[in-house]
């Protein structure tokens, strides 16, 4: 088979949304050889910051020599995105090659497999034959169902911030989020948790003393900020200056997450120089958040999705663009708290531009307007993403914002003229 007719194959199968479970990717996995058992990894849950801590990490393990695997969701421009080694995507044939086989070992099995649940096994297997020393490995949705959970103990349990999202499938609070989140915590690894929420906090705590886990939480008062622009920006930590390209102080606190990982990781035997943290930190790059696409006119994109990130959001352009009102591209899913959404963003805007984000899921860009105007914006609605884009470039000329879903951030690098991994 081809790539292009395996990808045809694994895109045909959807998710579960009734029957939650391992056992699946469990019977997959077995037929290709088992391979996550031998494997290492670093396990990462959360509702936002997951991305991000994870290509910060997986930057700094490179930089250490290690040979490291990057598991990711979703894609951005191109599906060979979510499975890396050392920063380069799987090609086309490694992905057919491993493909074919498991399609072979799916078509035995009496409940069929979904699509998340095939990716994950593709992955695996590739890391394997790759050679990987570690494997950073991002959760899809939850965690203690999630198809990544059947490996084993990792060498650390990472749980980024936590809110209210995937309610119907993880709970309405955020304890009972962050309990399903804390379902990859097992006896034998060590744990970091975001300085979040204080109710989820405490769960992960709690989840961790069960399993007689050691609990690191990175305290915000240790996270110094020296120096910040649109090229990046200057904190120290624990009285270390480090260099990180990302930006948002929320970024900040995402990249102390990653030290207090690194930390448990040096304690384990790893060994990460410190000239390799900050080569790491100044190296990484990660698409859709908060992105410098054009300097003159500005024009930036955020993949933010849910009131979490939209906080995130009016903090970064209270930092980078104080007391500017700017143009919203903006798309999002029906199945988001788009309202919430709209109310965070709605005081920074000078006109709102809808579109239609790549998802069955998408919410009418009209809808969005409408609620832009109800609050006095005034706002457009186009079904053509190309034009919307054209239009925020060639005829807006203040900055520009494209936000609200990372379904449709890759069609706007595209249009932008970013091909992937750029």
């Amino acid at each position: 088979m081809t790539y292009e007719e395996t990808l045809a194959y694994v895109n045909k199968h959807g998710w579960s949304k009734t029957n939650f479970g391992l056992s699946r990717t469990r019977e997959l996995l077995a037929a290709l050889g088992d391979p996550q058992k031998k494997l290492r990894f670093v396990h990462v849950a959360g509702t936002n910051g997951k991305g991000s801590t994870c290509a910060m990490l997986a930057a700094v393990l490179q930089s250490a020599g290690y040979r490291t695997g990057l598991y990711t969701s979703p894609f951005i421009q191109d599906f060979r995105e979510r499975m890396q080694v050392n920063g380069t995507p799987v090609s086309k044939d490694q992905f057919a090659d491993i493909a074919a086989r498991m399609i072979r070992a799916a078509e035995q099995m009496e409940e069929h497999p979904t699509h998340f649940e095939m990716v994950t096994a593709v992955a695996m297997e590739y890391f394997f034959e790759q050679g990987c020393e570690i494997v950073v490995l991002e959760v899809g949705m939850g965690g203690e169902f999630d198809s990544t959970n059947v490996i084993d103990a990792p060498e650390v349990a990472v749980i980024t911030n936590i809110g209210l999202d995937h309610t119907e499938y993880l709970g309405d609070t955020v304890e009972k989020i962050a309990a399903t989140k804390g379902g990859i915590i097992k006896t034998g690894c060590a744990c970091v948790c975001y300085d979040g929420d204080p109710g989820a906090v405490s769960v992960i705590r709690s989840i961790c003393k069960d399993h007689g886990v050691p609990c690191v939480i990175p305290q915000s008062d240790t996270i110094l900020p020296l120096a910040s622009s649109l090229d990046g920006q200057l904190f120290s930590y624990k009285g270390r200056e480090y260099f990180l390209k990302l930006l948002g102080a929320h970024q900040l606190s995402n990249a102390a997450v990653v030290l207090e990982i690194i930390e448990l990781l040096r304690s384990r035997r790893y060994r990460i120089p410190d000239e390799a943290i900050a080569q790491g930190l100044r190296a990484v790059k990660w698409p859709a958040r908060f992105e410098v696409l054009r300097r003159e006119p500005l024009f930036l994109l955020d993949g933010g999705h849910n009131p979490q990130c939209a906080a995130a959001l009016a903090g970064c352009l209270d930092e980078y663009l104080p007391g500017t009102k700017v143009t919203f591209l903006m798309g999002m899913l029906a199945d988001k708290d788009y309202v919430s959404v709209m109310d965070t963003v709605a005081p920074y805007a000078q006109r709102f531009i809808c579109i239609r984000p790549d998802s069955p899921r998408a919410l009418a860009p009209e809808e969005l307007a409408a609620l832009a105007r109800a609050r006095g914006i005034p706002a457009k609605a186009y079904e053509d993403t190309a034009e919307a884009v054209r239009i925020c470039k060639d005829e807006v000329s203040g900055p520009v914002v494209a936000f609200g879903s990372l379904y449709a951030a890759g069609t706007i690098r595209t249009l932008m003229g970013f091909a992937s991994g750029e």
